[in-house]
């Protein structure tokens, strides 16, 4: 579960991640809520969809990961695309819409789970486009 912007990180392109930048967080595995992993595997695992190598995965599990991607927007909303995927397919997919003004998902995604990640997404999209605005950061790029 991502909580906060991981600065820094090791990635050559940190807006190609999944959530469109590197963030630190805690595991929502089952037996292991609340475990926070070392930077080392959140840069290497957690923040790049697939962990196959992580000893926290689930064996059984609905999804291995999750990719978001701006699908549209107008002046007041953007709508962002996710796609659940178990074994490199996808399983769901939907689109959830924001308020631009304040970043307000108007149907969240029923699993807090993706929710937290699609509104990671959107941080992250909305810190890129302040950063190449000049700091106004009213309008996405």
């Amino acid at each position: 579960m991502p909580t906060h912007a991981l600065e820094g990180g090791a990635w050559l392109h940190p807006s190609r991640l999944p959530l469109g930048g590197g963030w630190q967080g805690h595991c929502t595995a089952p037996g292991h809520e609340g475990a926070v992993p070392e930077i080392e595997e959140m840069q290497e695992g957690c923040n790049l969809g697939y962990a196959s190598r992580c000893p926290r995965l689930p064996e059984n599990r609905d999804r291995d990961a999750v990719r978001f991607g701006m699908s549209r927007e107008s002046d007041t909303h953007f709508f962002v695309a996710y796609v659940c995927e178990r074994q490199h397919l996808p399983v769901e997919h939907g689109i959830l819409e924001f308020r631009i003004h304040d970043s307000h998902c108007l149907q969240p995604h029923p699993d807090a789970r993706i929710q937290k990640m699609a509104e990671c997404f959107v941080e992250s999209r909305l810190r890129r486009s302040r950063a190449t605005d000049g700091g106004n950061g009213s309008e996405l790029s």
